[in-house]
């Protein structure tokens, strides 16, 4: 596959930064990546390679930027079936199951979402980052339910930002032990790294950690549980299972953040991704996506109820 090649002129009226005149000419590009390619010599003005990301750029200048292809990632594709709930040119659903991995990491070099996706679709390696193609968002190892993957860069930058500037909506489900202190609420508490346990993540007091907002509805409560709908705002990590727990209420099943005596037959944690709504690329309407619980989620639903 060879280089790309964009051509483009300046017209503005007064001088500006190369890198914010190229933002505008390739919207499905990350400012880091520009960066990048100007860093590695992939840029010139008026034929003289650009010098730094910051440089000035005059009217009537003329920018030429060679545009590599997706470096291969060295991930081999794996025949693992897919559940696949709504696919286009730009992007797939797909209805994770739990104990899937979401992409290679230490002790998961094979049997991840990710060589699932280049197994099905070969043409998506290297989008979005060499190690993670196509990836926008995350889901943890027990956690079942929605994820979007992108299948072109365009794609990529638009989903990327749909996230950044939090206009997605997700719904999860969540099972927990007890209840929380209100029917309904919002949690607004920073999270980072646990200082006893570098492994895991905590409630860090303000200005320690990221900034995490979660609201949360009560579907259905039963003797010992309640059954919660949440909206996360942000996505920290381990975010839904740090607010569960900072509510006194930790998700049933979660080996982690939960309790020690699991209260109901599960061998996962009970948090599960039901609905994603996102405008997909050239739409202006929000779609709504769904996935229903997983079986085993239902059955312990139907054993808490009797």
């Amino acid at each position: 596959m060879s280089d790309r090649i964009e051509k483009f002129k300046y017209a503005g009226e007064k001088a500006d930064r190369l890198d914010k005149f190229l933002v505008t000419c390739l919207p499905e590009f990350s400012r880091a990546r520009l960066q990048g390619l100007i860093d590695n010599g992939f840029v010139s003005i008026n034929g003289v390679p650009a010098k730094k990301t910051g440089q000035s750029i005059e009217s009537g200048a003329e920018i030429e930027v060679r545009i590599p292809p997706p470096v291969p990632s060295g991930l081999v594709g794996e025949d693992i079936p897919l559940d696949i709930i709504f696919e286009n040119d730009d992007l797939i659903v797909v209805n994770k199951p739990a104990g899937m991995v979401v992409h290679p990491a230490a002790g998961h070099a094979s049997g991840t979402l990710v060589h699932a996706v280049l197994g099905y679709d070969p043409d998506m390696e290297g989008i979005g980052g060499e190690e993670r193609p196509g990836l926008v968002h995350r889901l943890d190892k027990e956690t079942s339910g929605l994820i979007v993957l992108a299948k072109n860069e365009r794609a990529h930058r638009w989903l990327q930002d749909q996230f950044r500037l939090r206009l997605v909506e997700k719904t999860y489900l969540a099972l927990v032990d007890g209840k929380p202190p209100t029917p309904t609420g919002r949690v607004e508490a920073s999270i980072g790294r646990d200082p006893s346990h570098r492994k895991k993540m905590a409630i860090v007091p303000a200005g320690k950690g990221r900034e995490s907002v979660s609201e949360y509805k009560t579907l259905e409560s039963f003797k010992e549980h309640t059954l919660l709908e949440f909206h996360p705002f942000t996505g920290r990590t381990h975010q839904i299972r740090l607010h569960c727990q900072f509510l006194g209420c930790p998700i049933v099943g979660d080996s982690i953040y939960g309790k020690k005596h699991i209260s109901a037959e599960i061998k996962r944690h009970f948090l599960h991704a039901a609905r994603l709504k996102i405008i997909l690329p050239n739409e202006t309407t929000p779609r709504l996506f769904e996935a229903d619980l997983p079986d085993e989620l239902k059955k312990v639903l139907d054993e808490v109820r009797n």
